[in-house]
C-alpha cells in the first residue's frame, strides 16, 4: 500500500471553512478599509475630472505628471504625487487645516511634509533635510517669503564651486561660437529685503553665510550682472518696493530695470531715446498664499514703453517658456535689431512686454529646456547672435538647475559650435 502524502489543502487559505486551523481571511476589516482609501484616493482625481472639476496648482512648481507606464516600479511610486497634486478641493482642505491651527495653536499650520535629520555620529553634524524648512516664512508687517529662498541655501544639490563652474562653462561655449553671452542674476526677495524676515527663523545662520558667499563670489568668477544695486536705486526713485509683499517675484519695476540693463550691455547709450510712463494696473494671483492654501493677489502697474520715444511698443504674451516664446517687432530707433534668444524663468515673466517692445527678434526658452532637449535647445540658441540667461538667486544658489551640468553645456555648446556666428 503506497504511503500516504500529506500537505496543504488545494486551495487558497481564504476559502477553507473559518473553522479550519489554516483558515485566514483574504482581507480583513482594516485591510479592506485602506484599499476602499486607497481607491477613493487615485480615482477621486478621475471622478472630478469627469464632472467638470480641475486642479489647480498650489506651489510654485508645475503640478506633477501622471506616471508613465514604461518607468517600470516608477510608475507605481509616482502614482502619488499625482494623485495629490490632482486631488479635488485640496485648496479648500489646506485653508481649513491652516485656519484650524492658527486659531488652536496661534500658529501657521505646518504644510510641508517634514521629516527629521538623520542621525549623526558623536563628532558629526546631521544632515539637513529640506523638509524641516517650512514652505513660507510669514515675515514682518504681513510680508510673505517663499521657504525655498532659506532651504535652497543651507542644502545645495550642488556646491558652489560646481555651479560657478557650470556658470563659465555656459559662457566658454557660447563665446567659443563667437555668440555674446549676457548672465543676469535675479536676486531672491529675503535678499533685498531682509528687513522684512523674522528676527529669527529656521535656516537664519546657514542661510546668510550661503548668501554672502554666493554674491562675494558669482559675479566676479562668472561675469554674472549683479542687479542689487540697480534694484535699489530704482526702489529709492520710486519710493516703493520693487518686489511684492506676498508674492516671490520682483514687480514691473524689476522687470524694466532688467530690460534697460540687458540693453544697455547690448549696445551702450540705446536707451537714452526710450521714454517710459505708466501702463495698466490689474490684480494678479499671488504665488506665496497658494502655499497656505489662501487665494489673494497683488496689484500689477505696468509702463507702456517707446525705444523711439513715440507710441507705446509693448507686447502682451503671457508665457511660463516651456515652450519657447518668440517676440518680434518691427524695427524703430532705440531698438536692439540682433537676434537674441534667452533662457529665463518666471522672473523674466515679468519683463516680456518690455522685452518685446525694445528688442526686435527675441526668443525666450526656460531654465528645464537645456537638460530636457540639449538639441533642441542647441539648435533654438543657435538662431541668435547673442545668448542671455536670466537665473534665479535660489536656483543657482542651490544647484537647482539641472541646466548647471557641465556635461549639459557642452553638449548644447556642441550645437552651437557646429552653427558658428561671425
Amino acid at each position: 500500500m503506497p504511503e500516504q502524502q500529506y500537505g496543504l489543502p488545494p486551495v487558497h487559505e481564504a476559502w477553507l471553512p473559518k473553522e479550519h486551523p489554516l483558515h485566514r481571511p483574504r482581507h480583513a476589516k482594516r485591510q479592506l478599509t485602506a484599499l476602499l482609501c486607497a481607491l477613493v484616493f487615485f480615482t477621486a482625481p478621475v471622478i472630478s475630472w469627469v464632472f467638470g472639476a480641475r486642479p489647480q496648482p498650489l506651489e510654485n512648481r508645475p503640478m506633477a505628471e501622471f506616471p508613465s507606464i514604461t518607468d517600470g516600479w516608477g510608475f507605481f511610486t509616482g502614482l502619488g504625487p499625482w494623485a495629490t497634486d490632482h486631488l479635488p478641493f485640496r485648496q479648500q482642505a489646506i485653508q481649513s487645516v491652516d485656519g484650524v491651527s492658527r486659531f488652536v495653536f496661534q500658529e501657521p499650520a505646518r504644510l510641508s511634509e517634514g521629516s527629521r535629520s538623520a542621525l549623526a555620529r558623536p563628532g558629526e553634524q546631521p544632515e539637513l533635510d529640506e523638509n524641516v524648512f517650512p514652505p513660507v516664512i510669514e515675515g514682518k508687517d504681513g510680508w510673505l517669503f517663499l521657504g525655498h529662498d532659506i532651504s535652497y541655501r543651507c542644502v545645495p544639490r550642488m556646491d558652489l564651486d560646481r555651479v560657478i563652474a557650470g556658470l563659465r562653462r555656459w559662457r566658454d561655449v557660447v563665446e567659443a561660437s563667437g555668440r555674446k553671452f549676457v548672465l543676469v542674476i535675479a536676486p531672491d526677495k529675503s535678499t533685498l529685503y531682509p528687513e522684512y524676515l523674522p528676527d529669527e527663523y529656521a535656516g537664519q545662520e546657514c542661510a546668510g553665510k550661503a548668501a554672502e558667499e554666493f554674491w562675494r563670489r558669482v559675479p566676479e568668477e562668472t561675469g554674472a550682472l549683479d542687479m542689487r544695486p540697480l534694484l535699489r536705486q530704482v526702489a529709492e526713485r520710486n519710493q516703493r518696493p520693487v518686489y511684492h509683499d506676498i508674492d516671490t517675484h520682483w514687480t514691473h519695476d524689476g522687470g524694466v530695470a532688467m530690460t534697460y540693463l540687458l540693453a544697455e550691455q547690448l549696445h551702450p547709450g540705446i536707451t537714452r531715446t526710450w521714454r517710459l510712463w505708466p501702463g495698466r494696473s490689474y490684480p494678479h494671483s499671488a504665488d506665496i498664499p497658494d502655499l497656505l492654501g489662501q487665494d489673494r493677489t497683488v496689484q500689477i502697474d505696468s509702463y507702456a514703453l517707446a525705444p523711439d520715444g513715440g507710441e507705446d511698443n509693448t507686447v502682451s504674451k503671457p508665457s511660463d517658456f516651456h515652450t519657447p516664446l518668440h517676440l518680434e517687432s518691427p524695427a524703430k530707433p532705440g531698438m536692439i535689431t540682433g537676434r537674441v534668444r534667452m533662457v529665463g524663468d518666471s522672473f523674466t515673466q515679468f519683463a516680456t512686454p518690455y522685452l518685446g517692445a525694445a528688442f526686435t527678434d527675441i526668443t525666450v526658452t526656460h531654465p528645464n529646456n537645456p537638460a530636457l532637449d540639449p538639441q533642441g535647445t542647441g539648435q533654438l540658441l543657435a538662431e541668435g547672435e547673442t545668448v542671455v540667461f536670466e537665473l534665479s538667486e535660489r536656483f543657482v544658489v542651490g544647484g537647482r538647475y539641472a541646466m548647471l551640468d557641465t556635461a549639459v553645456a557642452d553638449e548644447v555648446g556642441a550645437v552651437l559650435a557646429a552653427h558658428p556666428v561671425g
